[in-house]
C-alpha cells in the first residue's frame, strides 16, 4: 500500500509536467468537434429529460462525495426506492441492491451501453469491477421497465453507467481513503487531456482491501482502467480496458436467528445437529458461541473464498453524417474467470464419481477434501444505434447481438484419502445467444405535447445439457419477445406531466431449470407497466410525484417448494403486482442550507398463492409437502416504506456538513407474510464533512469525513429463511446479514 501511495504521488508530479506541456499544444476547432464528445452509444439507451418515465440521474461530482471504498449499491442508497445489502456489512465485498422490491437478477445494468448481467444467473455482481465508481461519469436509473436497452430484461429497473467521459484538459489525481474494520482504498487517476487535437488518454488504478464487520469477512480488490480516444470533426473512436480482480472470505451463508438473538440451544438443536449443513462437529460449533453474535461467521478454513477475474474490452466508433445524423457501433468481449474453494467434512467418494477403497481390512466410504467450483466464461458481441433528429422528430434504430459461453467445472486440489489431486469431478458448458433490435420516436405534436413510441424485439436462445447436481437435466430454449412502450410528456411553464405504458418479458435463469428435476420446467415472466407522474421545477426547490403499476404475469417466486434432491424451486404464480407512488424533491432554504429527499409508499401483492412446506420423519426422510393457500399475500423483500432525506449545511465555500437518513420499514423474507419471517425495519443516520482546501501547489486537496450509523443502530438489511415439519413439529430457520454498528472513513483526494 505504502508503495502504490509513493508511486501515486510521483506519478501526479510527473503528470503535472506533462499537463503544462501538453496544454500549450491544444487547439481546435470546437463548433465542429463538440458534437462527438456526448456519447452516442449512451444517448441511444438513456431516457431523455422529457421521456415519459421515472429516472434519477447522478453526475460524477454526486458520485464523488461518497466514493470512500464503498461499493455501487452503497453509492445509489439515498436514490428513491432503493434498498442496499452487503454480506460482510460494511458495503465492500459482495453487495447488492432492490429497487421497488426487484432484485438484481431483476435490474438491467450497462456499462456504456454494453450489457453487464450474467448471462446465465442474470444477476450484478459488482465485486467484479470494484471502483467502477471512479471512473463513472454519470449514472441514469430508470425504475420500472423503462426504455428499451440491451442485455437482460428490465423488471425492477435499467442502471446505465458511463465512464466515456471527454477531458480537454490533462489532470492527475491520488485518492486514499482509510476506516473501520481495516478499510483502505487506494486509487491514482490521470488523463492527457487532448494531444494534437485528437486524441485523449485516460487512466486508473485501484485497490480496495477490507477486513469486513463479519468476522472473517475481508476482501481484496483489485482494478484498473484505461482509455484512448480518438475525436474528429465528425468520427470518433475509443477503445477501453476494464479489469477488476477479487478475492472475498466466504459471508453469503447469514448468520442464524438463534446466534443472533443469543438463543444456543435453539441454535445446536436445529442448525447443527438435524441439517448438518455446515460439517463441523458438536465443539466447533459450541466454541464459536463466544464470537459476537453479530459478526458470527462459522466457517474457519483459512482459504474458504470466492476468486474470480473479469476482463472487459470494448470499442466505440461513432462517425456523423451531418449535424441531425449520427451512428454508433460498438464491439466488445469480456473473459471471466475464478473458483469459489471450500473445505468439506467426511464426504462420500460416490459424491464424486468415484469408488470406496480398501485400507486393510476397513472399508473407506467418506474422506476430508478442498474442492474448488469453477467457472470459466466468455461474453461477446456487437452493438449498432443509428440517430436522426429534426425539429419535431427524434427517431433512434438500435440492436445488437451477444453470445455468452461457460464452462462450468469442479476440481480438488487436496483430498485426505485416494483422490489424485486436482481430480476434475464434473464438467458442463452452457450457451447463451441474445438478439435485439429497437426502434424509439420521440414527435412533437405541439410546442407542449411529446408522443414516445419505443418498440423492441428480442430473441433469446439458452442451452446447456446437465449442471453439477443434476447431470440429466438438458436445456434448449428460444424464446420470443415483443416489448413495446408508448407515452405521452406535457410541459408548461414549471411544469412537465407524462404517462407511459410499457411491457417487459424475461427468460427464466439458470437456476430455475437446473432446480427444476422432475418439476414443471419454469415459463417466461411478462411484465405491464404504467407510469404517470409530475414534475416541478424552480430556482428554489423542485419535487416529482410518480405513481406505478406494475402487474407481472407467471413471475417466477420461492414457494417453499423443494425438489427430489431438497433443494428450494421457484414457480410461476399466475398474477401479482406491485402499487406505488414515489414522490422525491429539493429545497434551497438559503445560499447555505439545502434539503433533499425522497419517499416510496408500495402494496406489493401475489394473489392466489400456494406455499408449500416439507414434511419429514424423526430420520428426516421426507414424507410429503403440506401445502397453504393464500389468497392475497405479500411478496417477498418488498417493504411498504423506502426513504431517505439529506440536509447539507455549506458555511462556507470550502466545507459542507451532511446529515443523511435512510429509513426502511419491515419485510419478509418468504411469501406468506409471517411475522416470525421478516427482516425488522430500521432508521439510520449517517454524517458527512467534506473540506475543500484550494492549494497552489496542487489543484485542489479535498478531505471527506464520513461517519456511518451515527446512534449505532443494530439492524439488518437482507435474510433468506425456510420452514419445514420435522417428527410433527414446524421448526423456522431464519438467517441474517447484519450491518455495522457506528462506523467510518477518512479520504483525502488531491487533484492537478
Amino acid at each position: 500500500m505504502k508503495r502504490m501511495i509513493l508511486l501515486g504521488t510521483l506519478l501526479l508530479i510527473q503528470w503535472n509536467a506533462f499537463a503544462q506541456k501538453a496544454g500549450e499544444e491544444k487547439q481546435m476547432d470546437s463548433s465542429s468537434q463538440l458534437r462527438m464528445l456526448k456519447p452516442v452509444e449512451i444517448t441511444a439507451l438513456r431516457a431523455a429529460d422529457h421521456s415519459p418515465f421515472a429516472k434519477t440521474i447522478l453526475t460524477k461530482k454526486d458520485i464523488s462525495k461518497t466514493n470512500l471504498g464503498q461499493d455501487l449499491p452503497f453509492l445509489l442508497n439515498t436514490t428513491p426506492s432503493v434498498v442496499v445489502t452487503s454480506d460482510a456489512g460494511n458495503g465492500i465485498g459482495y453487495t447488492g441492491l432492490r429497487i421497488r422490491g426487484s432484485d438484481v437478477t431483476r435490474i438491467n445494468m450497462t456499462i456504456n451501453g454494453i450489457p453487464y448481467n450474467d448471462g446465465e444467473s442474470q444477476t450484478i455482481f459488482f465485486v467484479n469491477l470494484p471502483d467502477l465508481a471512479s471512473s463513472v461519469s454519470s449514472v441514469q436509473i430508470q425504475r420500472g421497465v423503462g426504455s428499451s436497452t440491451n442485455g437482460a430484461g428490465a423488471f425492477g429497473a435499467t442502471m446505465n453507467f458511463s465512464t466515456n467521459e471527454f477531458n480537454e484538459k490533462a489532470y492527475a489525481e491520488l485518492n486514499n481513503s482509510y476506516g473501520s474494520f481495516n478499510t483502505w482504498k487506494n486509487t491514482v487517476k490521470v488523463g492527457s487531456g487532448l494531444i494534437g487535437n485528437h486524441f485523449t488518454i485516460d487512466a486508473r488504478l485501484s485497490r480496495i482491501s477490507s477486513d469486513g464487520f463479519i468476522d472473517r469477512g475481508n476482501t481484496d480488490l483489485q482494478s484498473f482502467y484505461l482509455s484512448g480516444a480518438y475525436i474528429g470533426k465528425k468520427t470518433s473512436a475509443r477503445f477501453n480496458i476494464l479489469s477488476g480482480k477479487e478475492k472475498t472470505y466466504q459471508a453469503w451463508n447469514g448468520i442464524p436467528e438463534a446466534k443472533l438473538r443469543n438463543q444456543p440451544d435453539q441454535l445446536l438443536t436445529h442448525y447443527f445437529n438435524n441439517l448438518g449443513v455446515l460439517y463441523f462437529t458438536k465443539q466447533d460449533s459450541l466454541n464459536l458461541f463466544n464470537s459476537d453474535p453479530r459478526r458470527f461467521n462459522v466457517y474457519q478454513y483459512e482459504n474458504q473464498t470466492d476468486n474470480y477475474q473479469q476482463d472487459h474490452y470494448q470499442f466505440f466508433l461513432n462517425h456523423s453524417f451531418r449535424p441531425n445524423l449520427t451512428a454508433n457501433l460498438t464491439l466488445f468481449y469480456s473473459k471471466g474467470a475464478g473458483y469459489y474453494e471450500q473445505y468439506r467434512n467426511e464426504n462420500k467418494f460416490s459424491s464424486y464419481g468415484l469408488p470406496d477403497f480398501m485400507v486393510g481390512t476397513e472399508t473407506i466410504k467418506r474422506t476430508d477434501l478442498i474442492r474448488r467450483l469453477q467457472l470459466d466464461n466468455d461474453f461477446y458481441g456487437s452493438l449498432f444505434s443509428l440517430q436522426y433528429k429534426q425539429e419535431k422528430h427524434e427517431f433512434i434504430l438500435g440492436g445488437g447481438y451477444t453470445q455468452y459461453a461457460g464452462d462450468h467445472f469442479g476440481t480438488i486440489p487436496w483430498a485426505q484419502y485416494n483422490i489424485p489431486q486436482n481430480y476434475r469431478w464434473y464438467f458442463f458448458d452452457a450457451n447463451k445467444k441474445d438478439i435485439n433490435s429497437f426502434a424509439k420516436w420521440q414527435y412533437r405534436i405541439h410546442n407542449n405535447l411529446e408522443l414516445f413510441t419505443d418498440l423492441q424485439y428480442r430473441n433469446v436462445h439458452y442451452a446447456f445439457t446437465g449442471t453439477r447436481k443434476y447431470p440429466e437435466v438438458v436445456v434448449n430454449e428460444n424464446y420470443h419477445f415483443f416489448n413495446p412502450k408508448f407515452g405521452l410528456t406535457y410541459r408548461k411553464d414549471n411544469y412537465t406531466a407524462y404517462a407511459s405504458y410499457a411491457v417487459g418479458n424475461r427468460e427464466p435463469n439458470r437456476d430455475d431449470f437446473e432446480r427444476e428435476a422432475t418439476q414443471a420446467r419454469p415459463k417466461h415472466e411478462t411484465l405491464h407497466n404504467v407510469e404517470t407522474g409530475i414534475t416541478k421545477t424552480s430556482a428554489k426547490y423542485n419535487w416529482n410525484l410518480n405513481l406505478f403499476y406494475m402487474r407481472y404475469f407467471n413471475q417466477l417466486v420461492l414457494t417453499g417448494r423443494i425438489n427430489d434432491v431438497g433443494d428450494p424451486v421457484r414457480a410461476n404464480v399466475p398474477n401479482s403486482f406491485r402499487l406505488g407512488v414515489e414522490w422525491q424533491g429539493t429545497y434551497q432554504f438559503a445560499k447555505w442550507l439545502q434539503a433533499e429527499g425522497n419517499l416510496t409508499w408500495s402494496r406489493n401483492r401475489i394473489l392466489n398463492y400456494t406455499d408449500y412446506t416439507p414434511d419429514y420423519d424423526a430420520d428426516f426422510n421426507l414424507i410429503g409437502q403440506k401445502e397453504q393457500n393464500y389468497r392475497s399475500t405479500p411478496m417477498s423483500f418488498s417493504p411498504d416504506w423506502v426513504g431517505s432525506m439529506s440536509l447539507h449545511i455549506n458555511p462556507s465555500k470550502q466545507h459542507q456538513i451532511s446529515f443523511i437518513t435512510k429509513g426502511v420499514s419491515d419485510q419478509f423474507m418468504d411469501n406468506t407474510g409471517n411475522k416470525n419471517r421478516q427482516i425488522n425495519g430500521y432508521l439510520v443516520q449517517d454524517l458527512r464533512w467534506i473540506w475543500n482546501l484550494p492549494s497552489k501547489k496542487f489543484g485542489d486537496i479535498n478531505f471527506i469525513f464520513q461517519c456511518n450509523n451515527i446512534w449505532n443502530q443494530f439492524y439488518e438489511t437482507n435474510g433468506y429463511t425456510y420452514s419445514y415439519i420435522y417428527n410433527g413439529s414446524l421448526i423456522t430457520e431464519n438467517f441474517f446479514f447484519p450491518m455495522a454498528g457506528i462506523n467510518g472513513m477518512i479520504g483525502v483526494n488531491v487533484k492537478l
